[in-house]
């Protein structure tokens, strides 16, 4: 897969609708990194963001690992349910209904279990397997990135 220059605009959209600094997407060979510089200035209340700079990585044959991260995640017991997506996260379809899932409560193949805002769509995330959910890594209304853990089933 080819960037294009339309998806490129797309994701500095969300950079800035988001107010995310940072969004980095991997395709097999191919990523890319879209980062958003913000200067502050010596005035309190001033902080003023710079556009939007755009670095490609070259076709590579071993992928980027981060591996402090990884072994943190290695550590946890369950099976990882991440974000498909860049965006918003909500435990709950609104904020006076009771959330989707909680720490110890049981899930099934196919059961919603947290929403994902993104360009101001609202994407259901269900679970592809039955467990009992052992923990929720992700805060209520928290951005979340693409790959990201939001919770722990077992």
């Amino acid at each position: 897969m080819k960037f294009e220059t339309d998806y490129i605009e797309k994701l500095a959209k969300i950079i800035k609708e988001q107010d995310l600094t940072e969004i980095s997407l991997e395709d097999g060979e191919q990523a890319i990194t879209l980062r958003k510089e913000v200067i502050v200035s010596s005035t309190p209340s001033a902080a003023v963001a710079a556009p939007a700079t755009i670095s490609a990585v070259a076709p590579t044959s071993a992928p980027i690992v981060a591996p402090v991260e990884e072994a943190k995640e290695e550590k946890k017991s369950g099976t990882p349910i991440t974000s498909p997506m860049v965006g918003t996260f909500y435990m709950a379809p609104s904020p006076d209904s009771a959330p989707f899932v909680s720490v110890g409560g049981s899930v099934k193949q196919g059961d919603v279990v947290c929403i994902i805002e993104a360009m101001k769509m609202m994407n259901e995330i269900k679970s592809e397997i039955t467990g009992k959910v052992v923990e929720i890594c992700v805060e209520d209304g928290q951005p979340v990135e693409f790959g990201q853990v939001l919770m722990y089933v077992e």
